[in-house]
């Protein structure tokens, strides 16, 4: 049997100081540095379709947008991620010491695939949960319409809805805002995709 190396741990100020000078993303989970793969052009499709949607549809609210390249800090979870889209409360509450991750978000939505898509549902979706301001989560598949909506209706409490139906109107509870389904999957092709 031929032993399987050995992950390198690292602490979250060495993760910082590498991300700084990667061209790549990776994101920390409790001491390991993952890898994150680049995306589909549906992925990036989609999670662009909803960054305008919301874009557009919070225009002078008291919420910023964030879309692929903004990092979050979990402390609960010892977790730094990139989520595909996220939305934060004015003014943008930042981790301590830091200019460039965010702790605060109260909307995210991750575009599933493959590989991501056990985690997006399960350990990740636990670790937003984590966080105070934390309401909404929108998991879009990009293989299929399919979209899964949890909203917080009290303290340890979820309500799960999930949509196939283009047509649908889906209502997002933390900034009362409605999205088109089939919005989300403008100029998505599933048989070229």
């Amino acid at each position: 049997m031929i032993a399987q190396p050995q992950a390198k741990l690292c602490t979250a100020d060495e993760y910082l100081a590498l991300e700084l000078a990667s061209a790549e993303r990776h994101e920390y989970r409790n001491g390991e540095v993952i890898p994150m793969t680049g995306g589909t052009p549906g992925h990036n499709r989609i999670s662009g379709n909803l960054y305008i949607a919301l874009s557009l549809g919070l225009k002078g609210q008291a919420y910023e947008v964030f879309y692929a390249d903004q990092r979050l800090w979990i402390p609960d979870k010892n977790l730094y991620t990139y989520p595909d889209v996220m939305v934060l409360p004015k003014p943008l509450t930042l981790q301590e010491g830091r200019k460039d991750t965010v702790i605060n978000p109260c909307f995210v939505a991750e575009v599933l695939s493959k590989s991501t898509q056990n985690y997006d549902r399960g350990e990740k979706f636990v670790a937003y949960r984590s966080i105070p301001t934390f309401r909404e989560y929108l998991l879009i598949d990009q293989a299929q319409i399919h979209v899964e909506h949890h909203v917080k209706t009290a303290a340890h409490q979820w309500l799960f809805s999930e949509y196939d139906d283009p047509s649908i109107t889906l209502s997002l509870d933390t900034f009362d805002l409605q999205l088109q389904i089939a919005d989300l999957y403008e100029n998505i092709n599933f048989f070229t995709e």
